[in-house]
């Protein structure tokens, strides 16, 4: 397919990152990064890529992802530990001089005896395209300072670079990952699932870890917007602690925009972005016909305009074509279901995860 338009993609799936750009139909070459063998542990809690930031209640776990449909908003999610404090963003577009505030909401949770920290969320809207904001959170001597850069206006000309990342955790793999992502030039991440990898853990050190998980990934996450999908991972059905709710961690901790395009969950929802339209489906919620999902990306590809967005890409999970022995024919009900949909919308690309190996169709 000849394709007169540029997006360039940094692909990362499974601690493996490959570069590549799209030009005219072109998949470019790939790095020649390549991850350690297996097996890979994780990293002990002491690391210093898990420190806690100094000063009383000084916010942790910062990030920020999309906060509307057209890119013109961002939510900055952060934690406190010692109490709830301000959710308050002060932001403006010169280092040190804040002319603008926000402000969100804050709750917190428990998950067996493990009782989380503040969950903030806040809203900063009615950005400009392609400018660099510098915000401020918390207060006095803990307060901390970052910065971000908006997307340029929606353009079928307008080139960006995602980096695509799936199945992290928090390994030395893990690191290395993160480190080699953020040396690519890449602008933005789209998260395709397993987060933190917790689930891995038992009794309270499940909180615990998703918590060292939103540490480790704020050196990227708090300047650059990541865009999350939900894995298996993220679902934590643990009877035994009395924990039966799935994605409770998940969704109590990683905010989307869902509501600005019309979906009624957060686990699917659709962005607009520079030249793309990326549309985030959820590999373990009802995706069958009439189920909310289902009638929601009905609705959602009409809204597809390739005369702006001429770059139509889907998130997910499980991936709908697998040959490796790991997980295999898992997509195939989502294949089922969605299959002829993909094809009858012309969507270019299909990014999963889920699968610990490399493989791409064409």
């Amino acid at each position: 397919m000849h394709v007169g338009r540029q997006i360039s993609l940094t692909v990362t799936l499974a601690f493996c990152i490959l570069l590549a750009c799209v030009n005219h139909g072109d998949a470019g070459v790939t790095s020649a990064f390549i991850r350690s063998e297996y097996p890979s542990v994780d990293i002990p809690l002491d690391h210093e890529v898990f420190k806690v930031p100094q000063g009383y209640n000084a916010p942790q776990q910062v990030r920020i992802t999309q906060g509307d449909y057209e890119g013109k908003a961002v939510l900055v999610s952060w934690v406190t530990a010692d109490e709830p404090g301000r959710s308050v963003v002060r932001y403006g577009t010169s280092e040190k001089s804040y002319d603008r505030t926000a402000e969100g909401s804050v709750g917190n949770f428990t998950f067996y005896q493990y009782q989380s920290g503040y969950i903030h969320h806040c809203l900063l809207d009615g950005l400009e395209y392609d400018t660099k904001y510098f915000y401020k959170i918390g207060d006095g001597d803990s307060a901390r300072e970052f910065w971000f850069h908006t997307p340029p206006a929606i353009d079928p000309d307008a080139s960006y670079k995602f980096g695509i990342i799936g199945d992290l955790g928090q390994t030395y793999n893990s690191l290395s990952t993160l480190e080699h992502y953020m040396g690519s030039g890449a602008q933005a991440v789209l998260f395709v699932g397993d987060l933190s990898y917790a689930d891995r853990y038992d009794y309270n050190d499940v909180g615990v870890r998703w918590d060292t998980w939103g540490r480790f990934l704020e050196r990227s996450a708090a300047y650059q917007p990541w865009m999350w999908s939900a894995g298996n991972h993220e679902i934590e059905y643990f009877p035994h602690l009395g924990e039966t709710v799935p994605f409770k961690n998940f969704l109590h901790r990683y905010a989307t925009p869902y509501t600005d395009c019309k979906s009624s969950e957060p686990l699917w929802y659709a962005v607009k972005r520079a030249s793309a339209h990326i549309i985030v489906l959820s590999s373990y919620s009802p995706y069958v016909k009439y189920t909310p999902q289902y009638r929601w990306l009905a609705e959602e590809f009409k809204r597809v305009d390739r005369e702006k967005t001429p770059w139509l890409i889907i998130l997910m999970h499980v991936p709908i074509y697998n040959s490796n022995n790991a997980h295999y024919m898992e997509g195939e009900s989502m294949q089922d279901i969605f299959e002829g949909w993909f094809v009858k919308h012309k969507v270019d690309v299909i990014f999963a995860g889920h699968v610990h190996a490399y493989e791409r169709s064409v």
